[in-house]
This record gives C-alpha cells, structure tokens and sequence, in this order.
C-alpha cells in the first residue's frame, strides 16, 4: 500500500498514458489519486482586426520562448485570411531578429536545446514535416555545428494529419495555418486530442470571449501568451491533464470528501 494520498506529475502525454499505470499501481491494491497536467501543443489565433505589431511578438514570445520548451509553446498559429499575408511577412521579419547563440550573452534570445535527446526528438518532428510535404520558411536545421542549436522553424503548407500539427514538439518550431472565420478556427483549433491553452488576438472583446468558451482548452489568453497568476486555476481539457493547479481549484486535488452519520436519538 502506498503511504501517500496524492501525487502530482508534470511531464508530456506519451510516458504518462502508459508508465503510472506501471509503476503507480505495479505494488498498490489502492488507486492513488493523481493531479496530471500534461504538456501538450497550443494555439494562437490572430484575427484580422488584432493589432498586427502585438499579435506579432506575442505569437514569437509564446512559441520561441525558452527555446520553445514549455508546455503552452503555441506551435499552432492560426491567422485569418484577411491579414495572413501582412502577418507572415511580418512574423518573418519578427523570427529572423532573434539571435541564437550564448545564453549568456545579453543580446541573445534562444540558446541550446536542454539535451541531446531533446534535441534529437525536435530535429526529428523538423524532418518529419519535411517528408509529408510540409514547406519549410526559415529555419528547419541544426545552427552552427557544435551544442544543441536549432534554428528557428517555420512551417506552412501543412494539414490536420501532420505530426508537426497534432503533436507537442516541445522546441522552437512552428506551423503557420490560415482560417477563414470564426467557426473555421475553432473546427481547426479543437482538432485534437489535447487542450491545454489558446491565445486569441482581436480588438473585438465580444469575439475573443465567445471564441474562448468554444474552444475545448483549459487556459485561454486574450491578447497575450503565458500569463499566469497563482489564483487562477491551470489545467487542460481532454487528454491535456487531470486536475488543476493553483487557486481553489488546486485544493480539492489534495481533498478527500468524507461523510460521518451520528445517530442522535433514533432507536430501533
């Protein structure tokens, strides 16, 4: 029997679809509850009344960021039709002013992969896209010929059945995808096992907040990527983690509900 009543995994989904139920329940008759937030894609939706310039650098700060090695990296940048062209050019433009190199430099936005390993597994997601017909825009290779560096990458010509669309990459590699309006977006966007975050990015208030209770994820971001508070709660939907983290949510994870009946005064 385990002499613990909760644990609390971080990690992404493939070893936590199979490797708890291994080694969680290999030695215990007692299910042990568990709080599982997984690390899955996300998305950034730009609409075509956003404010380019911000929609910009929001969408490269929330996919680039740390080297792309988060778990709401927005990898899947969805931009409506009507100002796709200026955005790419633009998102182009944004992406090839981030310097790789020292992460000890100041000037320096992106550094190494965090292994070896890591940065085989991207390189591989990189190719994978590469051989189902995916284009590549910028990027798409090893930087320099020593340490973890990887360019930043930049896909488009993609669709639905892609790994490089429908699974984490966790590293600075991106797909650019165009909509045509609102049920478009999140037909495209909800086209996942996961739904752990979303970035939408408009002028329209009205739209943004529609938008964000139909979309099937835990967090959604109105023009902004990766802004936490400690009392908001942090989770995803579907296969993107059980339970929540952080705010009042966070603590019926480690409650156990338990009901006591006291008869005062019924005789049989």
């Amino acid at each position: 029997m385990p002499n613990f009543g909760r644990l609390s995994i971080y990690s992404t989904p493939t070893p936590l679809r199979f490797e708890p139920e291994r080694w969680l329940y290999s030695d215990a008759k007692e299910m042990v509850n568990r709080v599982l937030p997984n690390c899955l894609p996300s998305n950034s939706i730009i609409f075509d009344d956003a404010d380019i310039e911000q929609a910009v650098n929001w969408a490269a700060f929330g996919i680039f960021w740390n080297h792309g090695q988060t778990c709401t990296a927005g990898s899947r940048i969805y931009v409506q039709e009507g100002i796709y062209d200026e955005f790419f050019k633009r998102f182009m433009e944004k992406t090839r002013s981030l310097k790789i190199g020292d992460p000890f430099a100041p000037d320096t936005f992106q550094g190494p992969q965090v292994s070896e390993i890591q940065f085989n597994r991207i390189m591989s997601y990189i190719e994978s896209g590469k051989a189902a017909g995916a284009k590549v825009e910028i990027g798409g290779e090893r930087h320099g010929t020593e340490g973890y560096f990887i360019k930043l990458t930049i896909f488009t010509n993609v669709n639905p059945s892609m790994k490089i669309v429908q699974e984490e990459i966790f590293g600075p590699v991106c797909v650019v995808i165009k909509f045509k309006d609102e049920e478009d977006v999140i037909k495209q966007a909800n086209d996942t096992f996961y739904g752990l975050a979303a970035a939408l990015f408009t002028q329209n208030l009205n739209r943004a907040i529609n938008t964000a209770h139909r979309l099937k994820a835990g967090t959604a971001w109105i023009n902004c990527v990766n802004s936490f508070n400690s009392n908001v709660p942090f989770g995803g939907f579907k296969q993107s983690g059980i339970g929540r983290e952080c705010g009042d949510y966070a603590l019926t994870n480690y409650t156990a509900v338990k009901a006591v009946h006291v008869n005062l005064g019924h005789r049989m």
